[in-house]
């Protein structure tokens, strides 16, 4: 026996979405079923479903920022019971046993995490998204949202979130620091409110100063332009950190410069090309460069928890399920303030 119920579904890459009745598994022992409330859109799904990262499985619904309602509970489900309002991220399973998983970082999971949707599932299944009525996961990938945070704004912290919180987590940022971050969209907009939570003072990096402002409701005190003559000099050394979260390619010997000595680059944003590095740049100063992919279920609760004690959440727009194929393209065009957010009440309509 399975559940029915409707999802925006593609049937190839350069096909429109279109509302298909889809199968979600009974909850089995360890299982929660989740009506979903929000979900939000992540230019991960436009990669996978236009197969930009390789060939996906269709027909193939995507979608990892899911916010929603527990419906149901299997028979041995401890951590959850109807009612409860809970999130759903990237990952909807793992081994549970390598030294990854046992440290509570299942995201690098050495047999493999399963992903929340296009990937091979417990039961042989293709993973569905939460472009979707409702989704079926083991209990330990879920998570608590807070009370204090709307469904439709929590829903993007399932990625976006957690993966600008995790790495400024992870390098300790803290009061008085200086950190950058550079790009302001989907991540970045998160980036900067959790750094200036932390205590940072925090500098967006930007092309242009076009969304100074809205930098600065963020929690940002000041916007600089990289494309000002002089940048790169006139601001060498001055960042214990920078966060990259933008997936074009960036001159790294260019932005090291702008670190301190035993400054961090950690990069979130992933640009299809290889960058060149000149290694003197890491050596002088003892530079580090580093990348972060996400987090655990227990750093994204973590996430989540500070989240609503600072009163930090996503920016979005709120959109039906009929103006997903609309959005894609405005998300890829950098015109989305700051986070789409399907509102799963349409399906109805």
């Amino acid at each position: 026996m399975s559940i029915t119920v409707k999802a925006l579904q593609k049937t190839g890459p350069d096909q429109p979405f279109q509302v298909a009745d889809i199968e979600r598994r009974n909850p089995r022992e360890d299982d929660i079923v989740i009506d979903i409330k929000a979900a939000g859109i992540c230019h991960s799904d436009i990669h996978t479903i236009r197969n930009e990262w390789g060939e996906a499985h269709f027909p193939l619904t995507v979608g990892h920022e899911i916010a929603g309602v527990v419906e149901s509970v299997g028979s041995k489900v401890t951590k959850f019971k109807v009612g409860d309002r809970v999130g759903v991220g990237c990952m909807v399973n793992s081994c549970g046993e390598c030294e990854q998983c046992q440290a509570g970082m299942e995201q690098n999971c050495l047999n493999g995490n399963v992903g929340t949707y296009n990937s091979k599932d417990v039961d042989g299944t293709i993973t569905q998204g939460g472009y979707s009525q409702k989704v079926t996961v083991n209990e330990d990938f879920a998570v608590t949202i807070p009370d204090s945070i709307d469904f439709d704004v929590a829903a993007p912290l399932l990625c976006a979130g957690i993966t600008t919180y995790s790495p400024l987590a992870r390098w300790g940022v803290k009061e008085g620091q200086k950190v950058a971050v550079l790009g302001l969209g989907g991540l970045g907009h998160m980036g900067v409110q959790i750094a200036a939570a932390m205590g940072a003072e925090v500098t967006v990096l930007s092309r242009t100063l076009k969304k100074e402002e809205a930098a600065k409701k963020l929690g940002a005190t000041r916007t600089l332009a990289t494309t000002e003559d002089g940048f790169f000099e006139d601001h060498k050394g001055e960042f214990d950190l920078i966060l990259n979260t933008i997936s074009a390619p960036v001159d790294l010997d260019a932005y090291l410069g702008l670190l301190k000595p035993r400054g961090i680059f950690s990069t979130v944003g992933l640009p299809p090309e290889a960058l060149e590095l000149h290694m003197g740049r890491l050596i002088g100063g003892g530079k580090v460069l580093t990348g972060n992919n996400i987090g655990g279920i227990e750093e994204t609760q973590e996430m989540l928890n500070f989240c609503a004690e600072h009163g930090i959440a996503s920016v979005i727009e709120k959109i039906s399920v009929d103006q997903v194929d609309e959005y894609y393209d405005k998300v890829v065009d950098g015109d989305v303030i700051f986070r789409a957010v399907i509102d799963t009440a349409t399906f109805e309509k």
